[in-house]
């Protein structure tokens, strides 16, 4: 994917960041290029492969 993006006379005066999610860029200014990658990362016994999802009943 190719996204380009032209920011003419950006200022910034205050940043507030209330969260973080676990796959974030926070950026300000310029950047030629951007390189991202991710890993999975969950314990073996914890991944649960098929169509059923465990549930537990409300009350």
């Amino acid at each position: 994917m190719n996204f380009t993006v032209i920011n003419r006379d950006l200022q910034v005066g205050d940043v507030h960041i209330i969260a973080v999610t676990s796959s974030a860029v926070f950026l300000i200014g310029d950047a030629d290029m951007i390189n991202v990658a991710s890993a999975f990362d969950t314990p073996p016994e914890a991944l649960i492969i098929g169509p059923l999802v465990p549930l537990t009943p409300r009350g």
